[in-house]
């Protein structure tokens, strides 16, 4: 269980922010990777294209259909035991996927490796919220999630400049080695650099209580959040193709802006954290971005109907406004939940968020290809324009204001 008196210097907490974004850049990376070597899968092992998108969306599944059990785990036992076992479960998965491609097996053996690595992976993202909530005081918590907020472009970063390139170049054994190093930096991350934050013993039975019961404001939150992520994940999977084929970018070209714009996504959570900081508000920022990314999308659709040079600017702020609001909904589901409650609420968010990414994206797909990508991105538009009246007031967090230090 978390120390219940335990202590921290302002730079170990910052040291244990770094190892908790390095702990959940495992998640991406054992989730994720797979798709940058289905040009390899295909070429060097005769996969169908089919076959080798079913293999990517593998580790997915499993990631969805253990998250909520693995935030129920880190309630009753902390953050640093119940990382390592998932860790160490991911790292296993993942070194079972390198020794399949090593052994120029088939479907099945990588399947199954990417399978176990997506079970594990479930518990980074949720542990890594309660530690910012548990040792970061209210004034700093946005500012520090926007930071950890930026393991899932940078993973996407690592995986998209290393696998796809060693593929080639050296062979699926050389690429399928990245999630194993990256899964066990991870691992030895938070083996020596992470401690549980404290229990505050005052406040057992409030927190004890179902944060879901009396109160809407995490199911508001969860609902702002699904429809948030509709223009988030079309504009980071489709994207690619609607510039290199829609408008005749070299590939070269289009990754060169999809990467910057992860870059400039990333910092954009940080920001929006910071802001939220200094406004002692998680919501008010996150009405901001709904409008924003409302606006952005729909402009895109009308500038790229239009066929306006400005569509690629308009798509960058776009997607930089879809992304902007993850940081702050983890941060004030963590806070209202609190830490008996902050595991599963933070599971029930990450679930809800990847089951209508699944859902939505093969239906925006099929739009696109029947209609054109502006009918799709002003489909899109309409997600964040729903959510705003639907952003809660901000609640009082459930847990105390200034963690002990």
């Amino acid at each position: 269980m978390p120390r219940e008196n335990a202590t921290v210097s302002d730079a170990r907490a910052w040291t244990m922010l770094a190892c908790s974004l390095l702990a959940a850049m495992t998640t991406t990376c054992a989730t994720s990777g797979v798709a940058y070597v289905i040009p390899e899968l295909h070429r060097a092992q005769g996969m169908s294209l089919s076959s080798a998108a079913t293999l990517a969306a593998i580790p997915t599944i499993g990631l969805t259909l253990t998250i909520i059990a693995w935030g129920a785990a880190l309630d009753r036992f902390g953050e640093r035991r119940v990382l390592i076992v998932s860790l160490l479960i991911t790292l296993a998965g993942t070194v079972a996927t390198l020794a399949a491609a090593a052994a120029g097996a088939g479907f099945t053996a990588l399947a199954a490796g990417l399978l176990v690595g997506g079970l594990g992976a479930g518990a980074a993202n949720g542990a890594s919220g309660r530690i910012v909530v548990g040792w970061f005081p209210a004034s700093l918590r946005g500012t520090a999630m926007g930071i950890r907020q930026m393991a899932q472009p940078l993973g996407i970063a690592v995986c998209a400049l290393t696998m796809p390139v060693l593929a080639e170049r050296v062979g699926l054994t050389a690429a399928f080695t990245v999630p194993v190093v990256v899964t066990a930096l991870g691992l030895a991350a938070v083996v020596f650099g992470i401690i549980d934050p404290p229990v505050h013993r005052s406040g057992d039975g409030v927190r004890a209580a179902n944060p879901y019961r009396g109160s809407s404001f995490l199911q508001r939150v969860h609902a702002v959040s699904v429809l948030l992520v509709i223009p988030q994940s079309m504009l980071w999977t489709f994207v690619p193709a609607w510039l290199i084929v829609g408008h005749d970018w070299s590939p070269l070209s289009a990754g060169v802006l999809v990467t910057t714009t992860q870059v400039v996504g990333a910092l954009g959570r940080i920001v929006a954290g910071r802001i939220s900081d200094v406004w002692g508000s998680r919501m008010r920022p996150i009405r901001v971005i709904a409008v924003a990314a409302g606006a952005g999308t729909a402009l895109l659709a009308l500038t790229d109907w239009l066929g306006s040079p400005v569509a690629a600017a308009v798509m960058v702020f776009a997607t930089v406004s879809s992304v902007a609001d993850n940081g702050l909904a983890f941060t004030a589901i963590a806070e209202f939940a609190g830490p008996s409650w902050s595991g599963r609420s933070l599971g029930v968010q990450n679930t809800a968020q990847y089951v209508t990414t699944a859902a939505s994206t093969p239906v925006l797909g099929a739009l696109i290809e029947f209609a054109g990508y502006p009918a799709a991105f002003a489909v899109a538009a309409v997600a964040p324009l729903v959510a705003i009246p639907l952003v809660p007031k901000d609640q009082t967090p459930r847990i105390s204001e200034t963690p002990v230090r």
